[in-house]
């Protein structure tokens, strides 16, 4: 594939605010469609990284392209096709959803503001709510203003920064959805989130520790280049044993779950051996199962701390 299809193409872009180093070195290809999703801790670079690839911040160092234009010259060019939906609820709450919509249509300079404005509305689902201020909205209803008022301009690239962050399941869902009917129309989404199940909503995912991009890629590609196992545990004993099987040889995480334990290991003959001598002795259910992306990232984050301290010491 070549620069030409991807959406957002940078090499080793880096920012840094005084002596912090937020962003160091990240090369990423996004291709046209593609919803990419960003996770990691707070302070991680999630945030700085997407400013920087869709030219609302600029890098320090590195190179890049958006949408066919430079990230360091075109910014100007760059802004016009984005849509940036933020953690909060930037638009005017004492406005009305439509006049919020055809404030924002004036401002993107479109032709009938008014009609783009009532268009949105009836795609979005706000008819009912149309003359509500937007102050009075719930949060999922805040959160479906926002998206249309970031698509209302028809961008070719979206950016969404934790933007479920408060909304109760069904909204959630229901948002998602619609970011799925976008990618599929052929813009492309950059989000940041912390929730694991809307990382599995996204087509390629990057976990970022520290400003550094440490694994990324399709999620299936990145559970199975972690490099762990997981195996779930019951029985009666389990929740009262949850504290040793933690010390187990091999084991490196065991979570409970109700009164079943899950537990994961990168040394899978050791951690075997460990849960099998665990299994003879207390005649707990010991079974193989896949791991999760959750398992995945906090792997991820112990091995980088571990890395961490060892550079301090």
């Amino acid at each position: 594939m070549n620069a030409v299809e991807y959406a957002v193409h940078a090499r080793d872009l880096a920012k840094s605010f005084g002596h912090l180093k937020a962003v160091r070195g990240i090369s990423i290809d996004v291709p046209v469609g593609t919803i990419y999703g960003f996770l990691g801790p707070n302070g991680s670079g999630k945030t700085t990284t997407i400013r920087m690839l869709c030219g609302l911040l600029t890098p320090n160092a590195g190179e890049g392209t958006c949408l066919g234009y430079d990230l360091l010259r075109e910014t100007a060019r760059i802004k016009q096709e984005v849509g940036y939906m933020p953690q909060r609820f930037g638009l005017y709450e004492d406005l009305t959803v439509r006049e919020n919509l055809e404030f924002v249509a004036r401002i993107y300079e479109m032709a009938k503001p008014r009609k783009a404005a009532d268009e949105m509305i009836e795609r979005m689902g706000l008819e009912d709510r149309k003359r509500q201020l937007a102050g009075e909205l719930s949060g999922g209803w805040k959160q479906r203003l926002a998206l249309a008022s970031c698509v209302l301009h028809k961008p070719r690239l979206l950016l969404l920064d934790e933007p479920t962050a408060g909304v109760d399941p069904k909204a959630r869902r229901e948002f998602w959805d619609e970011i799925h009917i976008l990618a599929g129309s052929g813009v492309t989404v950059l989000v940041s989130t912390h929730y694991m199940d809307e990382a599995e909503r996204c087509h390629q995912i990057g976990y970022l520790s520290l400003g550094r991009l440490l694994i990324h890629g399709p999620v299936d590609d990145v559970i199975q280049s972690a490099a762990i196992a997981a195996w779930r545990i019951d029985g009666p004993e389990a929740e009262r044993l949850a504290a040793r099987i933690r010390n187990l040889a091999g084991i490196e995480t065991a979570t409970l779950f109700g009164a079943e334990l899950h537990v994961t290991g990168s040394d899978v003959e050791l951690a075997e051996s460990s849960l099998d001598q665990l299994r003879r002795e207390s005649g707990l259910r010991v079974e193989r199962v896949s791991p999760s992306l959750e398992d995945v990232f906090i792997h991820t984050m112990n091995a980088d701390d571990r890395d961490a301290n060892g550079d301090m010491q």
